[in-house]
């Protein structure tokens, strides 16, 4: 039986058609659609490195790396030679100490050959340099990130007198030529653990732009909603900044800090370069490079293997870093 609609002239009334669910490519995707449904940064962030093959790689790279660091003295141990032992039988001493063989003396007994003149591994030392390159990249990082978030979230929650203080005290920080400023003192300081110094020299100056950045997510957030609510039901200023504000800015924090890490490397290399970072026989990349010049047409493996495992090192932090931030604060990437 057909129901008529009245004063439809007797047509049969029509279901409207289903409309078709969206495509696949026509639904929103990346970080703004999962963050509107609910997940957390750190799932947020699982979910996009998964879905990107190069960040994949990157963060396999980096963790290589952070295990080599780890287990640089069984690495050693594994290749036969630690990285102050000298072999005279891997180099000939009427070329100049020049090693043995070919690419630099790269066979069984070394795996990446020896250093001229003084026939110390280059395995060993690689490993045991990247120890010391990511203690003081770590660890400066680390300082860096704590001053700097505790600085800039009192800076932005407070204001007044004391963001005055805290945002001159940045740009009286930023303002110093760092570089000249970090070559001075560790060229006055002698006797003194070079690694503990340079540590805390590099973050000494480097806390002000993590600062600048969490003082404006700051001040972007203490008027939040939850912010007036929970101030309004008598939380006291501390639970405010590490219940309400400091999750608000982590993501933020979180994607900066993992781009300071390749800078941090850079600068511990460079000072190394130029004489006035870790000390022989503590192995260093820098050191390394910088030593292998006087060599490079000669043995030029000495030069291109620490590069490479400095350039590798440097390229995985970045591209990680880079792929964070779009994920985890995707309005400051793309300013």
């Amino acid at each position: 039986m057909t129901t008529t609609a009245p004063g439809a002239g007797g047509e049969a009334a029509k279901t409207p058609a289903p409309v078709p669910p969206p495509a696949p490519g026509a639904a929103e995707d990346g970080p703004a659609a999962a963050a509107a449904s609910g997940s957390s940064p750190w799932q947020l962030a699982r979910r996009e490195l998964r879905r990107r093959p190069a960040v994949r790689v990157s963060l396999g790279v980096v963790l290589l790396f952070v295990l080599m660091a780890v287990t640089a003295p069984w690495l050693g141990a594994l290749g036969g030679w630690s990285p102050e032992e000298f072999d005279k039988s891997a180099i000939d001493p009427y070329l100049g100490g020049q090693p043995l063989g070919s690419l630099g003396g790269i066979g069984p007994d070394h795996w990446l050959g020896v250093e001229p003149v003084t026939g110390r591994d280059l395995f060993a030392r690689v490993v045991h340099g990247a120890q010391v390159s990511l203690l003081i990249a770590f660890a400066a990082t680390a300082i860096v990130v704590v001053a700097g978030t505790a600085a800039g979230i009192a800076a932005g929650y407070f204001g007044g007198r004391t963001d005055t203080v805290l945002s001159r005290l940045m740009d009286l920080t930023m303002s110093f030529p760092s570089l000249i400023f970090m070559i001075a003192m560790l060229s006055v300081a002698k006797d003194v653990n070079r690694i503990v110094l340079m540590t805390a020299v590099i973050g000494v100056f480097g806390w002000p732009g993590v600062a600048r950045v969490v003082r404006g997510q700051t001040l972007s957030l203490k008027h939040r909603e939850y912010v007036d609510a929970a101030r309004v039901g008598g939380a006291g200023s501390w639970r405010i900044l590490t219940r309400d504000i400091l999750p608000g800015v982590s993501g933020p924090v979180i994607a900066y800090t993992t781009l300071l890490i390749p800078g941090m490397i850079s600068t511990e290399a460079a000072l190394s370069y130029l004489g006035v970072g870790v000390r022989p026989p503590t192995p260093s990349w820098g050191q390394m490079i910088a030593e292998s010049v006087a060599f490079y047409e000669t043995d030029p493996m000495y030069f291109v293997i620490p590069s490479t495992f400095l350039f590798l090192a440097v390229l995985a932090f970045t591209l990680l870093g880079d792929a964070l931030r779009d994920i985890l604060d995707p309005r400051g990437g793309r300013s």
